[in-house]
């Protein structure tokens, strides 16, 4: 039976599918949405028993794009184009999130090579991020309507990150992220020696269901043991 839990170890939602987990996936939100939004897509995957969902929120902070108002997002963003100033330092900060959480799972049992990043537009930036940068072994990243930010501060990767399957998929009409951006940085990828598995879709900024009966299908790979 599914079970949202709320833990003090983390600010966020976690959901069960049965008991006896050795699967997790931390998934993360886009700018302004909270740890709830990608909630309903659980039934949608069909995902067999012994998965755990964790979604965590972003932190509160003030976005410089939608005239400073303060709302859940993983770092700043000051504007568009390759000109825009990067916010290291939030990307940095919602990297370490990411890699808590990992931790945590490791420490609850899960073995590295059962633990999936997801995220959608701005937290799909942050778990190419940490997944291209990870010291441990992880089973692979989802990146959604997304990109990878600051490509040129990764650093070569290790045995344990070639190893490591991502899976990017993006919209046609996307007028946030252009499918441009996301096919450059699938190409970045790739040149650190990474299996990337592309996906593009007619639609904008958004997930369709089509989409998630693609994600459904690469997260079968995990099965159950």
């Amino acid at each position: 039976m599914d079970e949202v839990v709320g833990t003090r170890a983390f600010d966020g939602i976690e959901r069960e599918i049965g008991d006896q987990v050795d699967l997790s996936i931390i998934w993360l939100h886009g700018l302004g949405a909270d740890a709830s939004d990608f909630l309903p897509i659980i039934g949608q995957l069909n995902l067999p028993a012994g998965t755990r969902f964790i979604f965590p929120n972003a932190p509160l902070r003030p976005i410089t794009i939608n005239g400073g108002m303060v709302m859940r997002g993983w770092y700043d963003i000051t504007g568009f184009g390759p000109h825009a100033k990067a916010d290291v330092a939030g990307l940095a900060q919602s990297v370490s999130i990411v890699r808590r959480l990992i931790q945590r799972e490791l420490e609850r049992g899960i073995v590295g090579e059962r633990i999936v990043l997801a995220g959608f537009s701005q937290g799909g930036a942050v778990v190419l991020h940490a997944g291209l940068t990870a010291d441990s072994a992880l089973g692979g990243v989802i990146g959604l309507s997304t990109y990878l930010p600051r490509p040129e501060s990764i650093p070569p990767a290790t045995a344990n990150v070639r190893a490591m399957p991502v899976m990017l998929a993006h919209g046609t009409h996307d007028q946030v992220i252009p499918i441009s951006v996301a096919e450059q940085s699938a190409e970045a990828i790739k040149e650190l020696g990474v299996s990337v598995e592309w996906s593009s879709y007619p639609m904008g900024h958004e997930v369709s269901l089509d989409e998630i009966g693609t994600i459904s299908v690469w997260l079968t790979r995990f099965g159950s043991r």
